[in-house]
């Protein structure tokens, strides 16, 4: 604080510049936050200056008091060494501190400013250090200082060689060192003593600030014991004792963050990487902890009065200053000096007030000089005008050269992160020289030897935690939050510090976002931004030499091969940008990209391991477990369905599972390993597990995407198993994790669904199933230490029988949504409360028509019987259950869509016991059962609901038309059956007339015969069907109805309608000929009955020339039967299978031979009516017209008989002949007759 260390003046290094005038712009209150820096412009070129104080310890700043003329600084003031509301808190008086800044100052600054370490400042360290770097051209004192990267931040502290060196005498713990010093660098060392001459200046000045504090400023003798404590103050200012110097293997237990930093819930699921108060190391040992306010921080405490943000130039400093600063004068703050008047001020001294003067940004200098410690003058000095003080004069332009010359140096050459180097320049020497310790330590037998080990692997992981914290702008940092948290992981010693190792893997786990969607490849991803603070994790830089030849690694005689670099001379440090670093570090640093998601969850998974194997090492109880090898797989119980008690077995392992979620809620801990609730490693390995299942959980996700079914429910097991444990251990369960379970368990019922669709790849789905990664058995090892893992085993079989596969499927979900129950979690997460509905809708809807086909099988096994067996009833009570259950899930969230297809399949299971009840009695005389007419009435119920739940066809034109289609056949079917199997037991003929045409009419509104579509032509033959058998019902009843002639001119009516709709829609079809034959003849046989009842001749001559226009319109059925009869005989003969594969199904052979013979004689029997009733009219009265007919169809006539008397005749041919003759009938027959 008095006079620099270094005696003598120094000549100015080459390229000092001349003396030149300095000019101060602006000033502002140096304690304040806010406080404005000041800019100093050095004649045309500007030498910018800029602090903040960032803390201040000290209290309100008291004006310095002038002391007399002739005060004796000799004698004590009556206030030496004794507290006083002035000097404020005992530690931080306006006098500063007045111990010698400590080893670790640096780091205990960079632990208080954690945000602007590895990002925004170059370098931390304590002003002293600063200063001595900046002369180093100036002074031939030796310097000696440990430098350490963190990001892009450099710390520096002074590694007193002389301490150390003592240390190691009495401890040998650094021998290592004190050798490679010996023989590299000072063969003879011997530890220097200080003088006389410096303790009593340090005294001296000691008084002087008292004094100078003291309000009367009058000296004040004091007893004599306190001058017996002059000796003991000077102890106090000696040299830092042992304690500052940690022994390299009393590595501190534990590591404690800011209160602020460290607030943390029950079982937090942010991430929180916060490190609590642990003992990661036996309690027997005693160990202190590492920074703890209050107690002994082994030099990692800040204690410095305050902490000052300094720009200079364009470098960013953050500095610790003890420097006392005093009100009074010009201007709010000064600093004071005392000087001998009989010793000129020098460079070095100079250089020193001005740099104090800007770091605190103090506008005045107050010196007071004295002789043999009797007071002469005061003097008061202005910042700016220090450096052109005679004898004192220095360029501040060179001394910004060598601040951006030696920055540049350092970080060009101390590259990797966590080690330890050296810079030193002996004393008088003008070569300084970089050593890197770590290197040297790890070739002695004790590679922690290194004290410097453990507060830097804690800064590393601190400024980790910090950026981690950041959630706004953490993602451009992960490559450097990677790299910081591997290079504190390889710094410690695993035994030695667990909980560090163990959050540390945690956090690197947290890197890795599991969740986040697939990108794609850009430059812009902000994963791959090399950001400035981006550096080399594995190679060192090589020192880059510019075409000055900036340093060297040489071989030169006088260099030595240890060092990492080599300044040749201090004078070059002065040359402007002659260090000039001409890439910032490597941008190597990037975040891996993984390009697959299950490469991402294997890179958490391994740290995770790791974090775990830390946990489980620190825990004592080792030998109360169970003896497990990690490399014997875990047997994951396959069990065949016969052991497993069915689906009866899984409800009471499903109400087990209930009764344990709900003590969860209560909070029941319990783990086997013996974990205190609330240590670290309970709540480590509650967050390790957690992340685990999550990985997992993603796995088995991507694995279902790919189809992998076998190894998915591996995955999700794995995932529920890790779940199981953090139940096992949880004392507080949060509704997020209970969301992921529910998450878990949908998924686990999805994988076991797909695997029931997909029996036929069983042996493979079973192979991936039981295939284990040495990761995973380890893991599970971890995870077997705290519980069985068996509470969700009920899900995770892999089952060999379907209805099994669709039951644990089914209670998936089931417990999926009743976890949702829990804790409001339906209303917090309505989306997958949706999905769950829907996908317990889906199963439910999967079982009802698995039982409902098992009911159709037995169905159409059952002949014999006549009754239906109690097995086909109970499978439709299951099914109905299944179908009822699924509605209410879709109903219950709006989803009318499935709601209607679940509609639409009861339908079909009513339909299905409708049959079961057609079988009972004889063939002869069975009649359409009440039975049926119930079950086929309840099928047409549910089909209604299902169009009602739709609403419109615009909600989903598939479904509606699906569901018309359904209900359409239902009632097309009832009606034939009651058609065909009339009930006359039970009903009267008219009321079934009525029943038969009131459902055909139903089905016909619902066959869609308009809309163009894929069932378009299903819907024109349903229609053209019911057409035709209404027209057949009115003909049947004109026929045998005798009476009202009302009703008879009604049906009559009624049957030509429906004959002649039938007809056109059958014309559209290309593949019914057969049916549209059938058709005209039933035309043909309700003329020949209306024929009957005429008497006229002119009459029956009309319906018979109709009748004949019909046999006419036949040519276009004979025409399709004939193309198909040709395609089939043209089929190749080599191919045997192809005839029959693609003939078309609907020409039967037998068919077209019984119609063909049956139209062959009606046509015969009309014309030959035909000939006999125009012969009669001829002889009546003379028609030309019916002349030319009479004559066309008797010709006709004649080749028909002829051609009906060739039995032998082909198919083909007889329908050749008839096509012919209708040609021949249409040109000259029937036209005459009309």
């Amino acid at each position: 604080m008095g006079d620099s260390k270094e005696g003598g003046a120094e000549s100015p290094p080459l390229g000092a510049a001349a003396r030149e005038g300095l000019s101060l712009l602006s000033q502002g209150e140096s304690e304040e936050p806010s406080a404005q820096g000041s800019a100093l412009f050095l004649g045309g070129n500007e030498v910018k200056s800029r602090a903040v104080v960032k803390y201040s310890s000290a209290p309100p700043r008291t004006a310095f008091a002038r002391l007399e003329e002739k005060t004796d600084l000799k004698l004590p003031p009556a206030n030496w060494l004794r507290e006083s509301a002035k000097l404020g808190p005992a530690g931080t008086t306006i006098l500063g501190n007045s111990k010698k800044s400590k080893p670790f100052s640096s780091f205990g600054m960079a632990y208080d400013f954690i945000d602007s370490v590895g990002n925004d400042v170059d370098v931390v360290s304590d002003s002293e250090n600063i200063k001595k770097l900046l002369k180093i051209p100036y002074s031939k004192s030796h310097v000696s200082m440990a430098v350490h990267r963190i990001g892009r931040t450099l710390l520096l502290d002074e590694l007193d060689i002389q301490e150390l060196f003592m240390r190691s005498s009495q401890t040998g713990d650094w021998t290592w060192l004190k050798e490679f010093y010996q023989r590299l660098i000072d063969q003879k060392w011997q530890r220097k003593k200080k003088s006389k001459e410096h303790w009593y200046q340090k005294a001296i000045l000691s008084k002087f600030l008292y004094y100078s504090i003291n309000g009367d400023g009058a000296a004040q003798p004091v007893p004599a014991a306190a001058e017996q404590q002059e000796s003991s103050s000077s102890d106090q200012t000696n040299d830092s004792d042992g304690a500052s110097w940690p022994a390299p293997f009393e590595m501190p237990s534990s590591v404690s963050e800011d209160p602020s930093a460290s607030s943390q819930g029950s079982e937090p699921l942010e991430p929180s990487y916060i490190v609590g108060h642990v003992a990661s190391a036996p309690k027997e040992q005693n160990l202190t902890t590492l920074f703890n306010d209050g107690e002994n921080s082994q030099g990692l405490k800040n204690d410095f009065v305050r902490n000052i943000l300094w720009t200079f130039e364009d470098i960013h400093m953050l500095v610790g200053s003890n420097m006392p600063i005093f009100g009074g004068g010009r201007y709010p703050a000064v600093s004071l000096r005392l000087r001998d008047n009989n010793k000129p001020i020098n460079v070095l001294t100079g250089i020193d007030y001005w740099l104090d003067n800007l770091i605190c940004n103090v506008p005045e200098l107050v010196m007071c000089f004295h002789v043999n410690g009797i007071v002469q003058k005061y003097e008061m000095i202005k910042t700016e005008e220090i450096p052109n003080l005679e004898n004192s004069n220095f360029s501040t332009k060179v001394i910004k050269d060598i601040a951006q010359n030696i920055l540049s140096f350092l970080k060009s050459n101390c590259t990797k992160e966590g080690h330890t180097y050296w810079l030193f320049k002996a004393s008088g020497s003008d070569i300084v020289k970089l050593y890197d310790l770590t290197t040297l330590c790890e070739e002695t037998e004790d590679k922690y030897q290194n004290p410097f080990t453990m507060p830097v692997a804690i800064l590393l992981y601190k400024v980790a935690c910090n950026m981690m914290m950041k959630k706004n702008q953490n993602k451009k940092h992960y490559g450097t939050i990677r790299t910081l948290l591997l290079n504190c992981v390889k710094l410690l010693d695993k035994s030695r510090h667990p909980q560090i190792i163990a959050s540390a893997n945690y956090m690197l786990s947290e890197l890795f976002q599991l969740d986040e969607p697939k990108k794609e490849e850009s430059s812009e991803s902000p994963l791959n931004e090399n950001s400035d603070e981006s550096y080399s994790e594995e190679e060192e830089e090589m020192p880059d030499s510019d075409e000055n030849g900036s340093y060297s690694t040489s071989s030169d005689p006088s260099d030595d091969n240890k060092a990492v670099a080599i300044i040749k001379s201090v004078g070059e440090l002065s040359v402007p940008e002659k260090y000039k670093s001409i890439h910032q570090i490597r941008p190597s640093c990037t975040f891996p990209v993984c390009h697959d998601t299950e490469e991402r969850c294997r890179l958490v998974l391994s740290y995770v391991l790791e974090g775990l194997k830390s946990v489980d090492s620190s825990i004592k109880k080792e030998s109360d477990l169970p003896a497990a090898d990690p490399n014997t797989p875990i047997p994951l119980k396959y069990e065949d369905e016969s052991t497993r008690g069915g689906p009866e077995g899984l409800e009471k392992q499903m109400a087990l599972f209930l009764d344990k979620m709900g003590s969860l809620q209560k909070g029941n801990y319990s783990s086997q390993s013996g974990m205190i609730p609330g240590s670290w490693q309970h709540k480590m390995k509650l967050q390790l597990i957690l992340k685990s299942s999550k990985a997992y959980y993603v796995l088995s996700d991507a694995a279902m995407s790919l189809q992998k079914y076998g190894r998915a429910l591996r995955y999700i097991k794995l995932a529920l198993q890790s779940h199981d444990t953090y139940c096992c251990l949880c004392t507080n369960m949060l509704s997020e994790v209970l969301l992921f379970l529910s998450q878990y368990l949908t998924l686990c019922g999805d994988i076991q669904l797909m695997l029931a669709q997909n029996a036929n790849n069983r042996a493979a789905h079973l192979e991936e199933f039981n295939y284990q990664t040495k990761e995973d058995q380890e893991i599970l090892h971890s995870l077997h230490r705290e519980s069985s893992c068996q509470g969700f085993a009920w899900a995770t079989d892999l089952s060999t029988d379907l209805e099994s596969q669709l039951s644990v499927s089914c209670k998936c979900y089931e417990a999926a949504n009743e976890i949702l129950q829990f804790s409001d979690l339906k209303s917090q997460n309505p989306e997958h409360y949706v999905q769950v509905l829907k996908r317990m809708g889906n199963i439910r809807n999967e079982i009802g028509v698995f039982y409902m086909n098992q009911a159709a099988a037995l169905q159409s096994e059952r002949v014999v019987s006549k009754s239906v067996s109690t097995a086909e009833q109970q499978l439709w009570k299951k099914s109905f259950s299944c179908f009822e259950k699924g509605i209410h899930n879709f109903e219950s969230i709006d989803d009318a869509t499935n709601a209607a297809l679940l509609l639409c399949n009861t339908g079909r299971l009513m339909r299905i016991c409708a049959q079961a009840h057609c079988g009972a009695g004889d063939e002869f005389k069975r009649e359409f059962s009440p039975e049926e007419g119930l079950y086929y009435n309840k099928a047409v119920d549910y089909y209604l609901r299902a169009l009602r739940s739709l609403g419109t066809r615009d909600i989903h034109p598939a479904v509606w038309d699906s569901v018309n289609w359904e209900l359409s056949t239902t009632y097309f079917t009832m009606a034939t059956l009651q058609q065909d199997y009339a009930p006359l037991s039970r009903k009267a003929q008219e009321q079934i007339e009525k029943e038969v045409s009131e459902a055909m009419m139903k089905s016909l509104k619902h066959c869609d015969v308009d809309s163009v579509s894929a069932r378009q032509p299903l819907c024109q033959y349903r229609a053209a069907t019911i057409h035709h058998r209404l027209a057949s019902m009115y003909h049947s009843c004109l026929r045998n109805q005798v009476g009202d002639e009302h009703l008879r001119k009604q049906h009559r009516v009624l049957a030509d309608l429906h004959y002649s709709k039938a007809v056109k829609l059958f014309q559209l079809l290309r593949d019914a000929p057969c049916e549209l034959l059938r058709v005209q003849l039933e035309r043909v046989a309700f003329a020949e009955f209306q024929m009957t009842s005429q008497n006229s001749n002119v009459g029956k001559l009309k319906t018979l020339s109709g009748a004949l226009d019909i046999m006419v319109r036949t040519k276009h059925a004979f025409q399709l039967i004939r193309k198909e009869l040709v395609e089939e005989f043209d089929q190749p003969k080599s191919d045997e299978s192809t005839p029959a594969a693609d003939s078309s199904p609907s020409l039967n052979r037998e068919e077209v031979v019984k119609l063909l013979s049956i139209f062959e004689s009606r046509l015969s029997f009309l014309l030959l009516q035909s000939i006999k009733l125009l012969s009669s009219t001829k002889k009546k009265s003379s028609n030309t017209e019916d002349d030319v007919v009479l004559k066309t169809n008797k010709q006709i006539y004649s080749q028909l008989l002829r051609a009906t008397a060739n039995k032998n005749a082909a198919l083909l041919e007889r329908i050749d002949v008839l096509v012919h003759l209708l040609d021949q009938l249409a040109r000259g027959g029937s036209g005459g007759v009309q």
